[in-house]
């Protein structure tokens, strides 16, 4: 007989299944509740928005595996991963509104309030079911023993995640290791016996959960303590020492049943490149409407105060390296398409019109770009768009410059909202930008964008650098 395919499959809490009902109940319920209050009457139109918001939230649930245990995750994990599958269940009605104006259906009002009231009550009750765990838990129940298999720095890290979260019923016995140490490296108290001693304990009931930290070279070690652990029911846990690479945006990835861990991906696929370009689309077509006169009085502010074309086309990279033509109002009387020599915008630089530098000061320049975002080549926000010279001179300078290219370039970004805006005259200054670059797209989320966005507003348009 063939054995069977190799998959790694995601683990879920047996409360999944009422987490499921329960989201669902709350979702449908808060709806009737408002329609009640609200005094309308409950017509086919909120049956569909209802039946609506269930699938997309148990789909987007799915993917982003909200129902699995969340035994070893912090709770601003779980409440993020709530409050992000609710967002897109909003994004989804927003787009719906947007473009099919459905205005006779359903009252704009208790749509507004359901959006607002639904994840606050989600969140809640995620909340009381993880405060009722961790209670029952710190009281000794529901607790499970466990073990590190190896005493290695990577091991100290686990026991330390351990030990910072009582609240999920991990009850810490000790490491085991068959390894020699020199004497000051650990202390003998840690270290509870080897191999075998690990074996038995198993066996005889006394380990529940084993987290192997042994270095990737220890392949035959690992091996032979599964091998005898596949005559126990502990439940084993492999921890990977790949966290002393810089790793970006890293995730199991599944190669037809075959697991691999990503080291540098993008953040932007599946759920999560569609989810962005919802919010790219949403704001970006509001944003539009709203600058459109604005846009109209800069292009005839352009054209007055110095003889040439409105909008100016850079040459940019854009995600995965492709050039893109990113555009501009045209804001110097010498135009550069920043593909040749590096050549920054300086302080009192000579090529700059009067109405260019008030428009290069204030950013009103940038708003043609948000053209580029609805046409798909750039994002609201992501690292800034560098000129193609920039790039093939600063990859040789700044260690992981082009990984910044694993997401679109965006108008605004994280480290705009954190001041490396304008020239970066000084090596120090790039690798400050590039520093928040890769910083953005290790941590992204959509709640992410939106408050850098809101920042952006108060505070990253004008800016002292900006020349």
């Amino acid at each position: 007989m063939a054995p069977a395919k190799l998959r790694i499959k995601p683990h879920e809490s047996k409360l999944s299944a009422l987490a499921r009902l329960a989201d669902a109940a709350i979702i449908v319920i808060t709806l009737w509740c408002l329609i009640e209050l609200f005094g309308l009457e409950w017509v086919s139109a909120y049956y569909v928005m209802a039946i609506t918001a269930i699938v997309v939230f148990n789909f987007i649930s799915e993917i982003s595996l909200t129902y699995r245990s969340w035994r070893g995750a912090g709770l601003k994990a779980e409440i993020i991963a709530v409050a992000s599958n609710w967002f897109a269940v909003v994004m989804l009605f927003i787009l719906i509104d947007f473009f099919f104006k459905p205005t006779d259906l359903y009252n704009r009002e208790l749509l507004l309030t359901w959006f607002l009231l639904t994840p606050v009550e989600l969140v809640c009750w995620h909340g009381i079911m993880r405060a009722f765990l961790s209670t029952v838990r710190e009281t000794g129940h529901n607790t499970r023993a466990v073990a590190i298999y190896g005493a290695t720095e990577l091991g100290r890290e686990v026991r330390s995640k351990i030990e910072d979260m009582p609240w999920a019923g991990y009850n810490f016995i000790g490491y085991f290791d068959d390894r020699n140490f020199e004497l000051g490296r650990r202390e003998e108290s840690q270290v509870e016996g080897g191999h075998a001693d690990l074996v038995e304990r198993a066996k005889a009931g006394e380990i529940e959960v084993i987290f192997i930290a042994l270095p990737l070279r220890a392949e035959k070690r690992i091996k032979s303590l599964l091998d005898e652990l596949a005559d126990t029911t502990v439940s084993v846990h492999m921890m990977l020492d790949v966290f002393s690479f810089d790793l970006l945006s890293a995730r199991w990835v599944d190669l037809n049943g075959m697991p691999a861990i990503s080291i540098f991906e993008s953040p932007h696929i599946g759920m999560n490149s569609m989810s962005k370009r919802a919010v790219d689309l949403v704001f970006g077509s509001m944003i539009l409407t709203l600058i459109s006169i604005p846009m109209l009085l800069i292009a005839l502010g352009v054209k007055l105060s110095s003889p040439g074309p409105v909008f100016f086309k850079q040459k940019r990279y854009g995600v995965n390296g492709q050039e893109i033509n990113v555009l501009k109002f045209r804001s110097m009387r010498v135009m550069d398409a920043g593909d040749g020599e590096v050549k920054q915008a300086t302080k009192n630089d000579s090529r700059i019109t009067p109405f260019g530098a008030f428009i290069r000061r204030t950013s009103l320049d940038e708003l043609p770009q948000f053209l580029n975002v609805i046409g798909g080549s750039m994002s609201i926000v992501g690292p800034r768009p560098h000129a193609v010279s920039h790039n093939e001179f600063y990859r040789g300078q700044i260690h992981g410059y082009m990984l910044r290219h694993k997401v679109k370039p965006g108008i605004t970004g994280l480290a705009q909202i954190k001041g490396f805006r304008g020239e970066t005259d000084t090596l120090d200054k790039m690798e400050g930008r590039i520093r928040y670059d890769l910083e953005y797209i290790r941590t992204w989320s959509v709640w992410l964008d939106v408050k850098i966005i809101f920042l952006t507003v108060f505070k990253g348009f004008v800016h002292k650098n900006a020349y």
